[in-house]
């Protein structure tokens, strides 16, 4: 399971100064710990691919490497548009290069529908949990339509019980915006609130000992919700 408050690990051809200026830029731009994580991996696959580093990689090398991932490896479009995306950030930012592949590429997205659980397969997953946060986490994401990093940094000064609405912050693109708050989402969030009344988090971390709620620095981790996700139910002891 992917842990996206890590950096993903260098590798001996790209490392060192040249991966903290990538990651220095990719702060700078804004963006999320995701999209970092994705694009590092990215331009470390391409290194690895070439054996060698990515400011040393040819126009021509590049193309054959997008060739290798779309012919061979028969990539999705996801796993593509991110890998060109990555690549193209840093030859645009980090070393700048003027190459026509990156100018001219396109990606043809398959037009399918996307797959949208049921209310009753949100509330099986919903019960199936055993521990409550976790069952509350999943059932706040979905009765307010929220991305997983947004549920995550979900905030007690967020919540505005007057207005029944909550202020989205960080959001996709660090766009803000208001969503609507569910009346039975506001009574388990206070509840559940209750049980570590953290001046700021509605779902700190727990810590190792899962002692850590009241006092810890950082939001539950994204890999406690989805190793919760990946087994179809809540773990006993989760991780954070």
């Amino acid at each position: 399971m992917v842990n996206y408050d890590r950096l993903p690990a260098a590798s001996r051809y790209f490392d060192g100064k040249l991966y903290q200026d990538m990651n220095d830029d990719l702060q700078l731009a804004g963006m999320s710990k995701r999209t970092v994580h994705g694009y590092l991996r990215a331009v470390r696959q391409l290194a690895d691919y070439c054996e060698k580093r990515p400011d040393r990689v040819s126009e021509a090398e590049l193309r054959r490497y997008f060739l290798y991932l779309k012919n061979e490896k028969q990539f999705a479009y996801g796993s593509i548009r991110v890998a060109f995306s990555g690549i193209k950030f840093f030859y645009s930012r980090t070393c700048k290069r003027n190459w026509q592949t990156l100018a001219t590429m396109k990606l043809q997205r398959a037009k399918t529908m996307p797959e949208v659980l049921t209310i009753e397969q949100v509330h099986r997953i919903v019960n199936a949990c055993r521990v409550e946060r976790i069952a509350l986490f999943f059932w706040t994401t979905y009765s307010m339509g929220l991305r997983l990093e947004e549920a995550r940094n979900l905030q007690v000064g967020d919540i505005d019980s007057q207005r029944m609405m909550v202020h989205i912050h960080r959001g996709k693109g660090a766009k803000d915006r208001y969503v609507p708050l569910p009346t039975s989402t506001l009574h388990w969030l206070r509840q559940h609130w209750v049980t570590h009344r953290h001046p700021r988090f509605l779902f700190p971390a727990e810590g190792r000992n899962h002692q850590q709620s009241s006092t810890s620095d950082t939001p539950i981790q994204t890999s406690t919700v989805q190793k919760a996700m990946s087994k179809k139910r809540c773990p006993k002891s989760p991780s954070t």
